[in-house]
């Protein structure tokens, strides 16, 4: 496949928003060239890395450049002599990659650890050089960016080699920053490459680190990244979809005259605003057209409105849904619900009197930095001062070296307030996949979750959150807040209602999960059809492969239906005030003294005694029931019936039945019914020698492992 087929970026019309950067591409050649003459003093900078230069103080004019320039010249020194496939010199590869990084706006550290990324990994320098030259910070970059010797690993390399970058990036995000922006620039040379091998790293690269591009909310790159993809994996719809660009740029583009009414009607409504057109990458185009079948010429690009001011976003809004025809179906705020990327803006969709319909994003400036570039627009995250304030190249060095405890003590791991709950969960589950082949199934499999939801914990602090994939279910949120002691889990209540653990959550949900205190408890096998977090599911098959036995016993524990019974009483301590009357406690409600009561005489002479509140008193009063008054004997023993809910496990009925006998409490008749979806309910009819001590019974039934709730039927 030639150079141009793999390269979208060679044609103009693929990434117009070069051109708005008024930025020329990188020249390799002369960059080269430049690298082999080296610098022409000692004090100024060098010129191949002027490109570098111009753009980092771009987005910091007061960077101290003199870090970089050091960085580059060990770089130079070590690559020297090193050549790439293409011909060029290799030091333009770091010096591309540095390029990158820097148009999207890193700090001073991430430049420098980027242009030393292949320095360990392809020379003579060593980690110990790095860290001496460019201090703790450096270096762990640069060590968690550099690949597992393939001597050692073989074919588990690259597995391993992801699985060391994912490790350093829970405790430095710039490790993948640095990544993807190093695969961006070799997708862009891959032309000189054979096909198959093409072919296989892009299909890494669709599989692992567009998905992460996506994740830390890098757009810029992952654009790319998927219009590199694209042209290598599916060339002839490629083709077909630069032909349709192609054909759409000699035609009448609507767009520009929208923007323009766009900036009318905010201009009288007194909103300063910025309003471009930002057309469609190829793959966004290709999409598009499978969805909507023929495009018109609105379809190839969206209207991007920016301000200043939160505020200012949705007065634009306001006013657009005033001035045009909204598309409501077409109204996202992710504003006010971030994506779990970092992503702000608002979405929405007019139609114009000409019958077009126009996309428009809204944003401030900073959310679209941040939609942009991600965690690359954060900076230095770790730093508790300016990045980029060095004055000297000393003190460069010093704020490089200015981390946390974890950057001195490698087995501590430090807190990052940037890690997403996507990438704890996997930092968690990896641990669990020591072979190399389960791990990289079962990331890419991670990876494919394409959105993330957030349940709160019962206590609803800010602390007490979890993250998991859209779709997860109760037994996931168990496994990713108690590790493997949720394999005794036995039930949950979602927003305060009892659920079983097969329940989907939803974004939002507050979770209570309920734990057996028996430690012989473990998972159920058709816990494995309703995970869907990794951690889950490896934590569950390693219990049932270690518990075979005990696995089958739990999943038919409890299936027969049991009834015991014993003699039957009536009316207990109800006393009716009419002569000769059978007295029966109803079984709805099952009054208890000092329970206030309704009698009603039923047919056959009978009196029903119901608690005051029942819904069956309004309903015996609308039938015309005669009313009995009824009171309570002196004595204290009563009669009670109690509904127990329980998930299925050996040995429950009998353990029920002792915490009953211990409270000194009769059994007149239980019955136990079949479990359905592992909840099974008990009935029990009970002879207290006291009501008082009704309230103790049921705590002590509450608390037997398994019983989740127990009630007054």
């Amino acid at each position: 496949m030639s150079a141009e087929a793999t390269n979208p970026e060679a044609h103009p019309e693929a990434r117009p928003e070069l051109r708005r950067r008024g930025r020329t591409r990188l020249d390799l050649r002369r960059l080269g060239r430049a690298a082999l003459l080296g610098p022409t003093s000692r004090d100024r900078l060098p010129d191949a890395i002027g490109h570098v230069a111009e753009a980092h103080r771009a987005h910091h004019p007061d960077a101290d450049l003199s870090i970089l320039r050091r960085a580059y010249l060990l770089a130079e020194t070590s690559h020297r002599g090193q050549m790439r496939k293409s011909g060029e010199p290799y030091i333009t590869h770091p010096l591309a990659v540095t390029l990158i990084l820097a148009e999207l706006g890193a700090e001073t550290t991430t430049l420098t650890a980027s242009l030393l990324h292949d320095t360990v990994e392809d020379t003579d320098v060593t980690l110990d050089q790095v860290r001496a030259e460019f201090g703790d910070e450096v270096c762990f970059i640069v060590d968690g960016v550099t690949k597992v010797e393939k001597i050692d690993y073989g074919a588990a390399a690259e597995p391993e080699t992801f699985r060391k970058m994912l490790v350093a990036t829970g405790n430095d995000v710039r490790v993948m920053s640095i990544k993807l922006a190093d695969r961006l620039h070799n997708m862009r040379t891959l032309g000189v490459m054979r096909p198959e091998k093409q072919a296989r790293i892009a299909k890494v690269t669709r599989d692992v680190l567009i998905p992460l591009a996506e994740r830390l909310g890098v757009q810029a790159l992952k654009t790319e990244l998927e219009d590199l993809v694209f042209a290598i994996l599916h060339p002839e719809e490629y083709e077909s979809t630069r032909a349709l660009i192609a054909a759409h740029a000699g035609e009448r583009d609507p767009l520009p005259a929208i923007a323009d009414s766009v900036r009318s009607v905010l201009r009288d409504a007194g909103i300063t605003a910025e309003v471009q057109v930002r057309p469609r990458h190829f793959v966004s185009v290709h999409r598009i057209a499978r969805t909507r079948g023929e495009l018109r010429g609105s379809d190839f690009g969206r209207i991007l409105v920016l301000v200043g001011e939160n505020a200012d976003c949705y007065a634009v809004l306001g006013e657009l849904h005033t001035c045009f025809t909204p598309v409501i179906s077409e109204f996202k705020d992710f504003i006010a619900t971030p994506k779990f990327n970092l992503y702000q803006s608002l979405h929405t969709a007019v139609a114009t009197p000409e019958g077009y319909v126009a996309e428009v994003i809204v944003r401030t400036r900073q959310m679209h930095r941040v939609a942009e570039a991600g965690v690359v627009a954060l900076g230095n995250p770790y730093a508790t001062a300016t990045p980029d304030a060095t004055a000297t190249p000393d003190a460069a060095a010093s704020d490089a070296t200015a981390t946390p405890d974890a950057a001195t003590d490698p087995d501590e791991e430090r807190v990052d307030p940037t890690r997403p709950g996507w990438l704890s969960r996997l930092l968690d589950w990896q641990q669990s996949a020591p072979d190399p082949d389960t791990f990289w199934t079962v990331l890419r499999a991670e990876l494919a979750q394409d959105r993330e939801i957030t349940v709160f914990r019962e206590d609803g602090s800010a602390t007490g959150t979890i993250s998991l994939p859209a779709g997860a279910s109760c037994i996931d949120a168990a496994y990713a807040q108690h590790g493997e002691a949720a394999h005794g889990c036995i039930g949950a209540r979602v927003n305060g209602r009892l659920t079983s653990l097969s329940s989907p959550l939803s974004d939002g949900d507050t979770v209570q999960l309920l734990l057996a205190q028996d430690a012989s408890s473990g998972p159920a096998a058709e816990w494995l059809d309703h995970a869907r977090t990794p951690a889950a599911r490896i934590a569950i098959s390693r219990w049932l492969e270690s518990h075979p036995d005990r696995a089958m016993a739990t999943t038919s524990a409890a299936r027969a239906p049991l009834s015991v019974v014993g003699a039957r009483g009536g009316g207990g301590n109800a006393v009716a005030d009419l002569p000769d009357a059978t007295v029966r406690l109803a079984g709805c409600c099952t009054p208890v003294p000092p329970d206030a009561v309704a009698g009603f005489l039923v047919r056959g002479g009978a009196v029903t005694v119901h608690r005051i509140h029942c819904a069956a008193v309004a309903q015996m009063r609308a039938v015309g029931r005669t009313s009995v008054a009824v009171h309570w004997r002196a004595t204290a023993d009563c009669r009670v019936t109690l509904l127990a809910e329980s998930f299925g496990r050996p040995h429950l009925l009998a353990d029920l039945t002792e915490a009953i006998a211990r409270e000194g409490v009769e059994v007149v008749s239980a019955t136990v019914e079949p479990p359905v979806e592992q909840r099974v309910r008990h009935t029990y009819t009970l002879q207290l020698p006291d009501a008082a001590g009704l309230p103790a019974l049921m705590r002590a039934m509450r608390d037997v492992p398994g019983v989740y709730d127990v009630r007054r039927a």
